[in-house]
């Protein structure tokens, strides 16, 4: 089993950055390829950063691509997602997951293939 927390949410304007972690308990965690997905009112949840359990691969929408940066620290047990040149359509409740798979070098970018799930957090982007 694996607990998920995020922080780092909140309000920012156009153009801002912001950095959100997810602070991992158990001992599994350094096992698992993990992913920030969000998901905006009335839209899908999607996968916008993700990364195997070695940071060896990353995976990132298009949307945010240049503009985001997803990174691990094992020995913390936390994986990060850096987010700069925020916009409007960037607002969403970020959540981070865990895909239970053990020790692959793929990427999974289906939101049924994680098995572990943080609350999530709130971002808003003011134009």
């Amino acid at each position: 089993q694996v607990q998920l927390v995020e922080s780092g949410g909140g309000l920012v304007q156009a153009g801002g950055s912001l950095r959100l972690s997810c602070a991992a308990s158990g001992r599994t965690f350094s096992r698992y390829a993990m992913g920030w997905f969000r998901q905006a009112p009335g839209k899908e949840r999607e996968l916008v950063a993700a990364i195997t359990w070695n940071g060896g691969n990353t995976y990132y929408a298009d949307s945010v691509k240049g503009r985001f940066t997803i990174s691990r620290d094992n020995a913390k047990n936390t994986v990060y997602l850096q987010m700069n040149s925020l916009k409007p359509e960037d607002t969403a409740v970020y959540y981070c997951a865990a895909d239970g798979s053990s020790w692959s070098f793929s990427i999974n970018i289906n939101s049924y293939e994680y098995d572990y799930w943080g609350q999530g957090t709130q971002v808003t982007v003011s134009s």
